[in-house]
């Protein structure tokens, strides 16, 4: 009877991992799940707002795959904060991702502010985690599109 023997590996810890390092993690974790639960359709969106020069000072930035979208960052500069600017994002790319056969999206954060813009938006809090960072709450919301 043959025994497989583990392969040797070693474990080296980095604050400055290469990036063709990283990339062969992603890699190996996106054939993962393509051959567990298929193609994920991973498709980047963003939302950017320009000032009257055309320069970019805030947006949106996440993606859409397996059917949701996924904001992962939203940055309304503070002369466009209290004006809508969040939700206005929020529903160009929630349109995109619909466009797109997304039936769900989901966010989080961990400012207060925020976390009503986003509720106000529809969103419902799913889960929490206490303390992240200290003094915070960091919230994650789920929406049906």
């Amino acid at each position: 009877m043959t025994t497989a023997t583990p392969l040797s590996a070693t474990l080296e810890l980095t604050d400055a991992p290469l990036a063709e390092d990283v990339a062969v993690i992603g890699d190996g974790l996106v054939a993962f799940n393509n051959a567990d639960i298929g193609p994920s359709g991973r498709q980047s969106l963003a939302v950017l707002i320009r000032d009257e020069d055309g320069k970019v000072i805030g947006g949106l930035s996440g993606y859409t795959g397996w059917g949701w979208l996924f904001t992962q960052w939203l940055f309304v500069p503070e002369s466009l904060r209290g004006t809508g600017m969040a939700g206005r994002l929020l529903d160009q790319a929630e349109a995109e991702a619909r466009r797109r056969g997304c039936g769900f999206a989901w966010i989080d954060t961990f400012n207060p502010v925020a976390l009503k813009a986003y509720q106000r938006q529809g969103y419902e809090i799913f889960g929490e985690l206490p303390e992240y960072p200290a003094g915070r709450t960091r919230t994650f919301l789920k929406k049906a599109l």
